[in-house]
């Protein structure tokens, strides 16, 4: 028998037990947009541009932009949940928790914000998903552009790193301290 949850504001927000349907959401469909865009990326270093990685490639600004708008509304909303949320606790394992979290949100800010500072700064117009967002300069601004060339990529495979020892983390909390920090996220608790 499945059930069914009533939709509560208890169900929809985060709780001291678990992570609302929301928060789930964000986290879940964000995991899978950056797990599309390393795939490409390393794609691309593995086999070069003109292979299968022009698939991912080509959809890297739309999925990117997309990523962004997301990070966005995740930082609103855990802003507006704080009180909500599931304890890190305390001592060194819950201050390198908070400062990993820390780290991956400000790069999952950062990263996308040097692409659209290059973006905005470039000769070609910006229009993910049709919409033109920053129209075409007739002469580059160079330092934009050199700028996201230095940090863009470089911070994202940082970004990926992180998300990695955050994948190991749930691994370690799962196997080893046996604590729900992963049925907290998938909502099987509370």
């Amino acid at each position: 028998m499945t059930t069914v949850f009533p939709p509560t504001q208890a169900y929809w927000r985060d709780s001291s037990e678990r992570y609302g349907i929301v928060t789930r959401v964000l986290h879940w469909l964000m995991a899978a947009l950056l797990l599309w865009q390393f795939v490409g990326m390393g794609l691309r270093l593995l086999l070069g541009r003109d292979s299968i990685a022009s698939f991912f490639v080509g959809l890297h600004q739309p999925v990117g932009t997309v990523l962004f708008l997301l990070i966005l509304v995740r930082l609103i909303w855990a802003r507006s949940n704080r009180q909500n949320r599931p304890d890190h606790g305390n001592g060194f394992i819950a201050t390198a928790a908070r400062l990993g979290h820390g780290a991956m949100y400000v790069l999952m800010l950062v990263v996308p914000s040097l692409a659209l500072l290059r973006a905005w700064g470039g000769e070609r117009v910006f229009a993910p998903f049709g919409f033109e967002i920053f129209p075409a300069r007739e002469v580059e601004i160079a330092w934009t552009g050199k700028l996201a060339g230095l940090l863009h990529g470089e911070l994202a495979w940082v970004m990926a790193v992180l998300i990695l020892g955050h994948v190991g983390m749930v691994i370690v909390h799962e196997r080893m301290w046996r604590d729900d920090t992963l049925s907290r996220m998938a909502g099987r608790r509370g």
